[in-house]
């Protein structure tokens, strides 16, 4: 589906067509009375000639912003992508900014419409949590200077301003993490294959392994799409297997609690029987029993940030590409020891 290109009528472009100033363009696009009919009349001919949306949260005269950006998050019943969202509140709040938000359900047509409707004049920038299919859209946004930020998710192009955690090498020390305990045979929870971060988390993983001197055995890799439902079946086809894993690592918490649920079925101790790792370090980490041993991401900071770097956007359109990469720390609790088999 091609993206359709962005309307970029402004204020300034209906008073010139209209010939008024723009502060009666304003007074008419936010129905105030005290303005004379012919004006009124000539600047919704403009409006509608142009093809301009008004809208009462639309671009202010000062500034000519609307001081609102959207945010398209991926569902909003996941606590990673509450505490993102925190952040970013918190951000914008300071900033006297709004948010609009809009959830979309992994729906690839709903994802394309969306951004399609909050860069028509709605918005000042754009953030994408996550993005399903950001190939559909992030050329024209770039092309069109639209100021936008992409988080947790990056290699699709070269010119996408990113904010992400290093997952490789957390990914990378989470394994090592588990291979000095002892374990041998580590399975891998797998999260969304489209998405970098699940790409380079499951790198680090057999790059770890690797560097240790132990073979990278694909069938101990499943998908769980960072679901705790698809996480728990895949946990069971681990667990099916006559030499099933001492150790699982996966790939974010929601699919380390499916493997601690599938365990738990079994009759199996977490970690006497199974050590259970997770990635993000939601606040239920610290509250599920045994405590999730897992790689904390700072989520709350990586929304701020990400407000912080569109706002740099927001100012200077133009300004160079820029990615930044989040340092994780390792959170050791209690879901993980030395193998007793």
């Amino acid at each position: 589906m091609k993206f359709k290109r962005l309307n970029r009528v402004t204020i300034k472009d209906i008073a010139q067509e209209a010939g008024v100033s723009y502060s009666t363009v304003s007074r008419v696009l936010n129905h105030y009375e005290h303005v004379r009919p012919d004006k009124r009349q000539r600047v919704w001919s403009a409006v509608t000639r142009l093809g301009y949306v008004a809208n009462p949260q639309a671009r202010s005269l000062a500034g000519g912003r609307s001081h609102m950006v959207g945010l398209l998050v991926p569902e909003l019943g996941n606590a990673y992508i509450g505490q993102v969202v925190r952040g970013i509140d918190e951000a914008l709040a300071e900033a006297q900014y709004e948010l609009m938000l809009y959830t979309t359900h992994r729906q690839r047509t709903k994802e394309s419409t969306f951004v399609r409707t909050l860069t028509y004049g709605m918005t000042d920038g754009l953030l994408l949590l996550v993005p399903t299919e950001p190939q559909a859209y992030l050329e024209t946004l770039h092309e069109e200077r639209f100021p936008y930020v992409v988080i947790d998710h990056q290699g699709f192009d070269d010119f996408s301003p990113t904010v992400i955690a290093k997952n490789y090498q957390a990914a990378f020390d989470a394994t090592r993490y588990l291979i000095e305990l002892g374990h041998r045979r580590i399975g891998f929870i797998r999260g969304l294959k489209h998405l970098s971060s699940a790409i380079e988390r499951h790198k680090g993983y057999r790059a770890a392994l690797e560097a240790h001197g132990l073979e990278y055995d694909p069938s101990l890799v499943v998908d769980g799409d960072f679901l705790q439902g698809p996480s728990y079946a895949a946990t069971q086809a681990l667990l099916d297997r006559p030499d099933p894993p001492t150790a699982i690592f996966a790939s974010n918490d929601l699919s380390a609690f499916g493997a601690m649920d599938a365990v738990r079925v079994r009759g199996l101790s977490i970690p006497d029987d199974i050590s259970i790792l997770g990635f993000d370090d939601i606040p239920q980490a610290a509250s599920v029993r045994p405590a999730l041993t897992t790689v904390r991401q700072p989520l709350v900071e990586m929304g701020r940030i990400a407000v912080q770097l569109l706002f740099t956007y927001i100012e200077d359109p133009d300004r160079p590409c820029e990615r930044i990469e989040l340092d994780t720390a390792l959170i050791i609790r209690d879901s993980c020891a030395p193998p007793t088999r």
